[in-house]
């Protein structure tokens, strides 16, 4: 649906009195190299450079010499080729009398500047040049085809024969041609299908002018020869590179000598005249046709103009250029049909013989051409774009116009989608169109051709959509004047830029309403004018020039006075780079902002890159939306320049961008609807609602309280409804009423509450991307799209579905007529689900009206399930409210009648107890059998359901019950090895025997002691209780202090005291205790062998934690300097599976749909780990592997460095853990005069913390991690808000992997440990 428009035309005349005979492009300057002679009169060849910008006679000389035809029957000789190389600065020119000259602009000493390179004796009837000027092709006159190298050395001379047509038999099965389609049960019958009806046999075309013409594929690895075989038919020869002979085209009658090698291919172009039309035809490399369309040429064009025809396709195989005798049509296709998008008419003497000399195609830039006359030569360029009306709301229809020469398709994708090639509207024209404009409304259109402009209304809203009516024509100023570009402001103005003769273009302004044209700009000698085009708002006009020796435009802003008013020209920034596409937007507060394009997919917003990639681009009032060459489609927010925010490449995370088929390209956008219309490379179209599109027009509903469109945009695009409240929180709370007034129905109210879950979706799902600050509106009273941080949150963090569903409630108390259902649903919905209070609404209204009772009860069924409804209304005692619940729910009446009429003929409480004990509820059922003061009962209850804790309050104000409940408790905690509370309890209970035993069995030995005294025991009994005690302290819970104290106090054991003391690192207590009990002679015995053992176990803890850190900490460096050089190969590999990044074998040619496997693709090697899936086929087993290789740490593995810098935490915990036990024990050596000893245990000490704080900048520095930990890689894009890894945690293996990265990068586990201090002593040289 794209047109061709122009942005350069250079006119220039011809000065010199030799014809033009040929042109080359010199793509290093983009000057056009012309040849001139030789003429009928003058045998002389010219040659002279066009250079960028050039005007009259303004062509600088490289060489001029007698040319003379060498051959005497050859009146003048003529040049068959001209080729330009770039590099070296030489021209080659093959003539016609068998002449290879080449040029040389800058000849190096000793050689010529004119050089005759080599002669053929024979006449040369074609010469060309492969694309990658390797190889020169001539044919002669001798029906020879010679191959010579850019050092003009002969490779290959063949010789065309009647053989040749042997070479290829072709069979083709006629698909799509007419014999092969069913005309009915008869028709077969009749004839046989394989037969056609008529079979070509090449006969030649009466206007056939012999010539044989040459085009090589783009890849130069074959080239196709167009000659004419014995005079009696037209054959396509194809040659490889090497010469060899590799198919002969079928005959096909009427074939003439244009012929044209799509670059890209896959066509081999060609002209087949009949007696009433003129088709392009193709050929395979085979030389089967493979297609055709038809030049709409009438037998009067056919006669004159169209007697003569050339072909040739442009670099990048988009355009096919026709070339006339007057004129150049360029077509282009899709879909499979030809589109005429413009035809450029060359004023020539049609009477005198003389014609369109020369076109030739840029060999760089795709749209670049030039066309050559007898006194003319034209510069043009075009680009591919889109003419469409409005993308402002209302007016964005989606009108959008498609140029077809004399047939104008027209269609608003807004109304009808309708793929090309059809349209909605196709519109005859009286000439071929030369661009077209929309109104700001789109109900009148103006089409330009070369002869005036043709205004057309159109009813675009009619149903059914009506064809445009004819208005009026309005004619061009200057009947010569070559008008280029059209632009429409607001409903009355045209401005249309045109170009006279060699002047630099013109802008015309034609009123609509009086038909009045004028001419209100002209450019000066010094600029160009490139383009024009209005603003999106269509109330200003923009223009693009260019300087004549600059390749850069600028742009101006004419801001129209009116009809009649003057022009203001106000200049604006430009890029100041070749942009070839630009729109323009205005800001509320009047500020212009310029988007540009360039070819190379240069973005720009006024002089700011925005995006380097681009593909093609639209502007709304909102939006600047773009696609790229990563085949994304991207949104962003027009604010200030300076303030627009570009986003990454994250279509999974973020919604202003998401991924498109590959090559689409934006035709129109329609804000209204939230529809995108995409066009595909191979021509059609498809029409998307990007979430950016969706989510800014429900919040912009929502602003503007327009509940329903809000909810019908959600319901339409599946859009989550919470955002209709969580957008603007207190507005909706407000607005509850005018909510259910707006949408009315029952069942989208319902749909509404259904949908409700406690998550703030604007802040998770839908985390709104504008960010605008508004000062005039109060932070508790602003849509989160305005307001800051949390300070938009103006609902507290509670149970935000019950906070809505009570709003829901208190409105439709009063609407309990037309709004019952969503009464229930309200309640329903609530979380957890208030089925309670639903019931005792139903139980409400089935006193006024059994219906709505039963229509409730129904819809209960409806939205939860019946049995969980039907145990809920026996939990509230209600047995006629069961009842009606039951048959609603179509149980079985003998599962629920049998038990309803035993519960019928039960008094109250009883009752209650039965059904709370049914349903489960044996709280309720304990209280209800407390009420029924039946003790013995509720006893077994309360053992049956353990509920000791409940019957104790029950009967806290009876103290027997509550004795006898408190022993039962007791006996419970016992058996259930909870042996500190069961003894609490019996002792509370005077039970001091069972309490001593459980105080024992919990190892409190000094309530134990206490109740054993109380029992009392004998002496005996208490010596081994104790004992037996102190052996517990001591094996089992290594408490030598208090072994130490029940020894000395309770068994008069005073070594065995100190020597538990001394195992607790107590020497001064236990050299106290020996003195004490007078044992001071056993003090060198006990202390100063613990202390002994104690040194002994010290220096081997401190030489372990040495050890560990030498071999860890340079273990540590290594990964992170492997892991800064080589990130791919640190982190590449994927810990659960083993695959490395990249193994996934998938086609580089096939468009895939993202899935979770194929999003992996372009994905960095930590978002691969991090991603938002929403399944994993890794099972928990998977998980618990991987964690068990998480703990392990294994070397080489991605978790090897985790698991040393947590080893070397917990060296230093226990390093610090033994700087107290080593004070103690340096001083306790120092008393006992180990001094030595002392000094080694003090240096080992301080030598292991002075490795620990020399560890700590390598292994545990937080901020270097945050930063440099990653470094090298493309984590950046993964990083959240948080620091740490964006998305939501994978399931599976992969999670433990994202566990681990996610600590990481968030510095979590990489805090440096304190150290402790460790206070030396003086007395050791401290």
């Amino acid at each position: 649906m794209r047109n061709l428009r122009n942005i350069h035309l250079n006119e220039v005349l011809l000065g010199s009195g030799l014809p033009l005979t040929a042109t080359a492009w010199d793509s290093a300057t983009d000057s056009i190299i012309c040849a001139f002679g030789p003429s009928e009169t003058t045998a002389i060849i010219e040659l002279k450079r066009k250079s960028q910008g050039s005007v009259l006679n303004d062509l600088d000389l490289i060489a001029s010499w007698d040319a003379p035809s060498p051959i005497p029957d050859l009146q003048q000789d003529r040049i068959v080729s001209l080729q330009h190389f770039a590099d070296t600065l030489i021209t080659c020119l093959v003539l016609e009398g068998g002449d290879i000259i080449v040029v040389r602009e800058d000849p190096q000493p000793g050689e010529d500047k004119i050089e005759i390179v080599g002669s053929v004796d024979v006449r040369i009837t074609a010469a060309t040049w492969s694309l990658d000027e390797e190889l020169l092709t001539i044919t002669t006159k001798s029906d020879t085809l010679l191959y010579m190298t850019r050092d003009f050395e002969n490779v290959a001379n063949i010789a065309f024969t009647s053989d040749d047509l042997k070479i290829s038999r072709h069979v083709s099965v006629g698909w799509g041609k007419k014999e092969t389609q069913f005309q009915g049960k008869r028709a077969k019958a009749l004839r046989d299908p394989t037969m056609p009806e008529k079979v070509d046999e090449g006969r030649l075309s009466d206007m056939d002018d012999k010539r044989v013409s040459i085009s090589w594929r783009g890849d130069g690895a074959f080239v196709a020869v167009s000659s004419i075989q014995s005079d009696a038919r037209r054959v396509i020869r194809v040659y490889s590179r090497d010469g060899v002979l590799d198919s002969v085209s079928e005959p096909v009658d009427g074939l003439e000598g244009a012929l044209s090698w799509r670059p890209a291919g896959n066509l081999i172009a060609g002209i087949q005249r009949m007696e009433d039309r003129v088709d392009v035809v193709f050929f395979e490399r085979n030389g089967l046709r493979h297609g055709e369309f038809k030049l709409r040429l009438t037998q009067e064009d056919m006669r004159t103009w169209a007697s003569t025809i050339s072909l040739a396709w442009n670099v990048d195989s988009t355009v096919l250029a026709v070339q006339f005798k007057d004129r150049v049509q360029l077509w282009t296709m899709g879909n499979y049909h030809y589109y005429l998008k413009q035809e450029i008419p060359i004023s020539v003497e049609m009477g005198s013989g003389s014609g369109l000399l020369c076109f030739r195609w840029h060999q760089e830039k795709a749209l670049r051409f030039v066309i050559g006359s007898s006194d003319k030569l034209f510069d043009i360029e075009y680009v591919f774009d889109v003419a469409r009306g409005s993308t402002i709301v209302p007016n964005d229809l989606g009108a959008a116009a498609v140029i077809d020469g004399r047939s104008l398709k027209l269609t608003p994708l807004k109304l009808s989608n309708v793929p090309p090639p059809m349209a909605a509207c196709d519109i005859p024209l009286e000439s071929n169109a030369v661009d077209i404009a929309f109104s700001k409304s789109s109900a009148q259109f103006a089409v330009l051709t070369m002869g005036g402009i043709y205004l057309y209304n159109w009813d675009i809203k009619a149903v059914p959509l009506a064809d445009p009516e004819f208005q009026a024509f309005c004619p061009i100023l200057t009947s010569s004047s070559r008008p280029r570009r059209i632009a429409f402001l607001e409903e009355n103005e045209v401005y249309v830029l045109t170009q006279h003769g060699c002047s630099q273009g013109n802008i015309e302004r034609t009123d609509i309403d009086s038909k009045k044209t004028t001419t209100i700009y002209q450019s000066n000698n010094s600029s160009i004018l490139s383009s024009i085009f209005p603003n999106i708002q269509q109330n200003s006009l923009w223009i693009c020039q260019r300087g004549q020796n600059s390749k850069a435009g600028s742009y101006i802003k004419l801001s129209s006075g009116g009809a009649n008013g003057p022009l203001t020209e106000i200049p604006h920034e430009s890029p100041g780079q070749d942009t070839c596409w630009a729109n323009a937007t205005e800001l509320p507060d009047g500020e212009g902002i310029l988007f540009s394009l360039s070819k190379s997919g240069a973005l720009y917003a006024n002089k700011r890159l925005i995006a380097k990639s681009c593909t093609s681009f639209i502007i709304t009032g909102a939006h600047l939306i773009f696609t790229t060459t990563q085949h994304l489609l991207k949104f962003v927010h027009i604010t200030k320049v300076d303030d627009l925010d570009i986003p990454g490449d994250t279509p999974e995370t973020d919604e202003r961008c998401r991924s498109i088929e590959r090559g689409a390209r934006i035709i129109s956008v329609m804000p209204s609807i939230f529809a995108i219309t995409l066009q595909m490379p191979r021509g059609n179209t498809e029409t998307i609602y990007p979430r950016a599109l969706v989510l800014a027009g429900i919040r912009k509903y929502v602003d503007n309280k327009k509940y329903r469109a809000a909810y019908l945009a959600c319901r339409s695009h599946m859009v989550d409804m919470n955002i209709l409240h969580d957008h603007f929180p207190s507005q909706f709370m407000a607005n509850v009423s005018l909510f259910i007034d707006q949408v009315k129905k029952v069942e989208y109210i319902d749909e509404f509450l259904s949908r409700l879950r406690n998550e703030d979706v604007s802040e998770t799902l839908y985390k709104n991307t504008l960010k605008i600050a508004v000062p005039d509106v109060a932070v508790s009273d602003a849509p989160k799209s305005v307001a800051p941080g949390d300070a938009n949150k103006t609902a507290p963090k509670d149970n935000k579905v019950n906070r809505i569903c009570d709003a829901f409630l208190s409105v439709l108390a009063s609407r309990i007529d037309t709004n019952l259902r969503n009464l229930v649903t309200a309640h329903v919905c609530k979380s957890p689900p208030d089925l309670d209070s639903g019931l005792q609404l139903v139980a409400k209204l089935r006193e006024k009206s059994t219906e709505q009772a039963e229509e409730a009860v129904e819809h209960m069924c409806f939205l939860t399930d019946a049995y969980r409804l039907y145990d809920h209304a026996l939990g509230l005692y209600d047995l006629e409210l069961t009842l009606m619940v039951a048959q609603q729910a179509q149980k079985d009446p003998r599962e629920y009648l049998p038990f309803l009429q035993k519960l019928q003929a039960m008094p109250t409480l009883r009752r209650q107890y039965e059904i709370d004990n049914h349903l489960g509820r044996v709280r309720k059922a304990l209280r209800s059998l407390h009420t029924l003061q039946a003790y013995e009962e509720l006893k077994l209850y309360a053992i049956k359901h353990t509920l000791y804790s409940d019957a104790l309050e029950l009967y806290k104000y009876q103290p027997e019950l509550l004795r006898d409940m408190s022993h039962l408790y007791a006996d419970y905690l016992y058996d259930q090895s909870n042996y500190k509370e069961a003894a609490i309890i019996y002792e509370s209970l005077s039970l001091y025997e069972p309490a001593y035993q459980s105080y024992k069995l919990a190892h409190q030995w000094r309530e134990c002691i206490y109740c054993a005294s109380l029992v009392p025991l004998s002496k005996d009994q208490m010596n081994s209780l104790t004992r037996s005690l102190a052996t517990t302290l001591t094996d089992e819970t290594k408490d030598y202090i208090s072994a130490a104290h029940i020894h000395a106090q309770h068994l008069q054991d005073i070594p065995t005291a100190a020597r538990l003391l001394c195992y607790g690192n107590q020497f001064g207590d236990a050299c106290r205790l020996l003195v004490l009990h007078g044992k001071q002679s056993l003090v060198s015995d006990i202390v100063d062998s613990a202390l002994g053992d104690a040194m002994g176990s010290t220096i081997d803890l401190l030489a372990d934690c040495k050890a560990q850190l030498n071999t860890q900490v340079p273990r540590i460096r290594e990964l992170r300097v492997r892991r800064a050089n080589d990130p791919l190969g640190f982190y590449g590999g994927d810990p659960t599976t083993g695959m490395a990044e990249g193994d996934a074998d998938i086609p580089d040619n096939v468009s895939l749909a993202p899935t979770d496997a194929s999003t992996m693709a372009g994905q960095s090697m930590f978002t691969r780990y991090t991603g938002n899936t929403s399944s994993s086929r890794k099972t928990s087993k998977t998980r618990r592997r991987e964690e068990r290789k998480r703990a392990r740490g294994k070397k080489g593995t991605v978790y090897e460095e985790e698991y040393l810098v947590n080893s070397v935490r917990r060296l230093i915990e226990r390093v610090n853990g033994a700087i107290d036990e080593g004070e103690t024990l340096i001083q306790a050596l120092l008393r006992r005069g180990m001094r030595e000893r002392a000094a080694l245990v003090q240096h080992h000490l301080d030598e292991v913390l002075g490795m620990c704080r020399d560890c700590l900048d390598d292994v545990f520095e937080v901020t270097k991690e945050k930063g440099v930990g990653v470094s090298g890689t493309d984590v950046e894009g993964s990083i959240g808000d948080d620091g740490g890894l964006g998305g939501e945690r994978p399931p599976g293996g992969e999670g433990v992997f994202w566990d681990s990265l996610q600590q990481s990068l968030r510095g979590k586990g990489r805090e440096p440990p304190v150290i402790k201090e460790f206070r030396k002593l003086v007395i050791l040289g401290g």
